[in-house]
């Protein structure tokens, strides 16, 4: 931004300086700089600004506005006509780009500002084994937020090891997992080898890393490119298995616990609850204020995620035979931060509705700004989660893939099977339920 800020300073200050100077050919040059500056402040503003507040619509609007204050300072430096009629020339014209401003470019800008979409949660501070870096010049354990076995694991992992992957919201869960199984790294900067953000098909480290988050999408495509052996997911989609199955691979879906899927609203919105038909009609397009589904006199603003998300794949599972109607651009998140942002922050926006897991709103962002709706009357408890009471309570799963039989990686046969076996065990099912989540068994 400095650039524009230097070329601002270049187009103001000549004309700033030309309104105390009588000489007219100093005047006439400096007049001359500062017509340069402004031009250029309009094709860089044109050009880099406004793509980003007001799209293509509004690539005149630097023009309009430099023009408008240009022509404010010329009448004030050359003052050609009487000063009562300069300064209501001044006036008008300072007045009609505060008016455009106004009417473009300041709504525009605060949209921006408050959505956030391309946030996430820092996965860093879940990495199995803590994070090191320099503390003045020592290098210095950064413990991690993963839970801890209450004793000794009976399972660790050696030799050819499983390599893992899944969603955002169950990254804490197979890190604690990794904790308790794999070997501990020697104490370094990078710890590649268990860094969330870590690329099985990077060229040069790929073969190092092993367990990422590539989010549901990447980690399925991981899986069944043979990449990673297990991944951890809230569910497949019909498309995941239609992929599947066109390369004639077998998914094994082995569940691990239970989660909620849950719908929020503002914590400032007087709804608390909703039917499931409520949902569908919602989500079908049929009912669109609050009013109709026991809330006050707004509209609903129904936000929704990508086709390939997690979340996204629940909410089709919930509208069953309903349509889904499609959402505009602007209303579908890539992340569940995104979604979630909009409608904790957005103050124009205590009709926004929402959609992500438990766990992911409640533990790993941990904030009080959104209201989690009660679905025919249950809340999403943790008792009515385990006792199925809750409608939207569902199994979560570690997915593997067979061809013919056998893992795409077999040499790490024995080592998935041996982790997956303790993952149901009681040890695994202890960092389920310290982890947030329900265990299986319950």
């Amino acid at each position: 931004m400095w650039p524009l800020y230097a070329l601002g300073a270049v187009a103001v200050v000549p004309l700033l300086c030309a309104c105390f100077i009588k000489n007219k050919a100093v005047k006439g040059i400096l007049s001359g700089i500062s017509f340069s500056g402004f031009l250029l402040l309009s094709f860089l503003s044109s050009a880099f600004i406004m793509p980003n507040y007001v799209g293509a619509p509004g690539y005149w609007l630097p023009f309009v506005l430099c023009g408008a204050v240009y022509t404010a300072f010329i009448l004030l430096a050359w003052k050609p006509f009487t000063a009562k009629i300069c300064l209501i020339a001044v006036l008008s014209v300072v007045g009609a780009a505060v008016l455009l401003a106004a009417v473009f470019i300041a709504p525009a800008a605060y949209r921006s500002s408050i959505a956030q979409a391309g946030e996430e949660i820092n996965l860093s501070r879940y990495m199995p084994f803590g994070n090191y870096w320099y503390v003045d010049g020592v290098l210095t354990h950064h413990e991690s937020l993963v839970t801890n076995l209450n004793g000794e694991s009976t399972l660790k992992l050696a030799g050819e090891l499983p390599r893992l992957d899944g969603a955002t919201a169950l990254y804490p869960l197979y890190s604690a997992f990794v904790r308790a199984t794999y070997p501990e790294p020697t104490p370094n900067l990078d710890i590649p080898e268990y860094s969330p953000y870590g690329d099985f098909r990077q060229d040069d480290y790929g073969e190092t890393y092993l367990a990422v988050c590539s989010k549901t999408s990447g980690a399925f495509e991981n899986l069944i490119d043979g990449y990673a052996d297990i991944i951890f997911l809230m569910g497949v989609s019909d498309e995941q298995r239609a992929m599947a199955e066109e390369r004639g691979l077998e998914l094994i879906l082995t569940p691990i616990g239970r989660e909620a899927f849950v719908f929020f609203v503002n914590s400032r919105n007087s709804a608390s609850n909703l039917s499931i038909d409520d949902i569908r009609r919602i989500y079908s397009g049929e009912v669109d204020n609050w009013r109709e589904v026991g809330g006050s006199n707004s509209s609903i603003r129904a936000y929704q995620r990508p086709d390939e998300s997690g979340s996204q794949t629940m909410l089709k599972q919930i509208m069953g035979d309903t349509p889904l109607v499609p959402a505009p651009t602007e209303d579908i998140h890539t992340t569940m931060m995104g979604m979630y942002k909009r409608v904790a922050d957005y103050k124009n926006y205590r009709n926004s509705l929402g959609y992500s897991f438990l766990y992911y709103i409640r533990d790993m962002i941990g904030e009080n700004k959104v209201k989690f709706l009660s679905i025919d009357g249950i809340a999403p408890t943790q008792e009515n989660i385990a006792s199925g009471a809750y409608p939207f309570a569902n199994d979560f799963f570690a997915i593997t893939v067979h061809s013919g039989g056998e893992y795409l990686n077999p040499e790490r046969a024995e080592n998935i099977d041996r982790l997956l076996m303790w993952i149901k065990s009681p040890q695994g099912q202890y960092l389920v339920e310290r982890t947030g989540y329900v265990p299986i068994s319950q």
